[in-house]
């Protein structure tokens, strides 16, 4: 809104000539999700509060969580307000890759929403049971697909990290493997949220990381130089990766160990689905395996230990997902939350160093 209130001044009044940058909306759509974070935020946990949305801890998980029971659930609604806003006050409203993403970003909310409402407001522990949720997931992330397969001039080639010439082209297929991505990506991130701001630190660092890609990917120069896809309008992406990014640091304000709030599925599903539509959009869908390690090995530990139970009678890990068995083992919740931040940082440096790997 802003960019198209302001920018068009820019003929009568220089200052706002600011506003056709890229850089400066993104940067001020980061700082404007913060600060709606830190307006709204004591007033969306009082509303849970008052709601008496408060989380039910698992009593057959580890001790120390039996402490966290009652605190305030489904401040994932914070982090979709504070990502929305920004995101429609400084990006352009006539590119249709920012609608998709946040069509995604928003279904996958609402289904979080609905899931959250019946297990901790109505009390029904069951929720929407796994095979709705799962519907509405594919629904919402086939319709993205959908979108862009029908969208004129866009690729359904696939492109793979270090190798420069393999892109093949899926052709309607692309569908089915966009829709797994989005996903997969989503289940990933809800898996993984499970201490104390152990899911939103590298959720941030992912969409740090994804904001670098949509800028260079959206960038004919840059893009050429790099040998990496050009997608033409993805650029105006960095501004919705700068709104999660500050979205999810002004979360962790409140969501640090110990948390007065946690996201739950709204914020968890959301967040992942957002990841995994902006590896599509930016054509960097395999990168997400790498920039996202620690929702991958999360996802995975949980896979193992369900399979070498049922087909082995014997489980792999104390608990899964896996930051549960480092628990276990008697590894500090804290220590835990910051190691795999650190992880999430080396990868997403790992990822971000393939652009000259090529």
């Amino acid at each position: 809104m802003l960019y198209h209130l302001l920018y068009p001044l820019a003929t009568d009044i220089r200052l706002f000539n600011v506003f056709k940058y890229l850089t400066f909306r993104t940067i001020y759509a980061m700082i404007t999700a913060l600060l709606v974070s830190f307006f709204i935020g004591p007033w969306v946990i009082r509303k849970l509060e008052a709601l008496q949305a408060r989380q039910v801890i698992r009593t057959d998980g580890p001790e120390s969580h039996l402490k966290k029971q009652g605190t305030p659930t489904m401040g994932g609604v914070l982090i979709l307000a504070a990502t929305i806003i920004p995101t429609l006050l400084w990006a352009d409203l006539t590119n249709n890759y920012v609608w998709i993403a946040l069509f995604v970003i928003v279904g996958y909310g609402v289904i979080g929403f609905i899931d959250d409402y019946k297990k901790v407001v109505e009390k029904n522990p069951k929720g929407l049971t796994p095979r709705q949720k799962m519907f509405w997931q594919v629904l919402v992330a086939a319709a993205a697909a959908t979108a862009l397969y029908v969208m004129p001039g866009y690729s359904e080639e696939i492109f793979f990290p270090f190798f420069k010439r393999l892109h093949p082209d899926l052709g309607p297929f692309y569908i089915a493997f966009a829709t797994l991505v989005v996903v997969g990506a989503s289940n990933a991130v809800n898996l993984t949220d499970g201490l104390d701001g152990l899911a939103i630190g590298p959720v941030s660092i992912n969409a740090a990381t994804y904001m670098i890609f949509a800028y260079i990917v959206g960038n004919f120069k840059l893009a050429s130089y790099l040998q990496i896809p050009y997608v033409a309008g993805t650029g105006e992406l960095a501004i919705l990766c700068g709104a999660m990014v500050g979205a999810g640091l002004g979360f962790l304000w409140y969501n640090s160990y110990p948390a007065e709030v946690f996201m739950g599925d709204v914020g968890s599903l959301s967040l992942g689905g957002g990841l995994g539509i902006l590896s599509v959009l930016t054509k960097q869908e395999f990168l997400l395996v790498i920039v996202g390690g620690v929702f991958v090995v999360e996802a995975l530990s949980v896979i193992f230990q369900v399979g070498s139970y049922k087909y082995r009678g014997k489980r792999i890990f104390r608990m899964a997902p896996i930051h549960h068995h480092f628990e276990l083992k008697g590894v500090a919740e804290p220590k835990i939350i910051v190691r795999f931040w650190i992880i999430s940082i080396i990868l997403a440096l790992v990822a971000i160093s393939t652009l000259k790997l090529r």
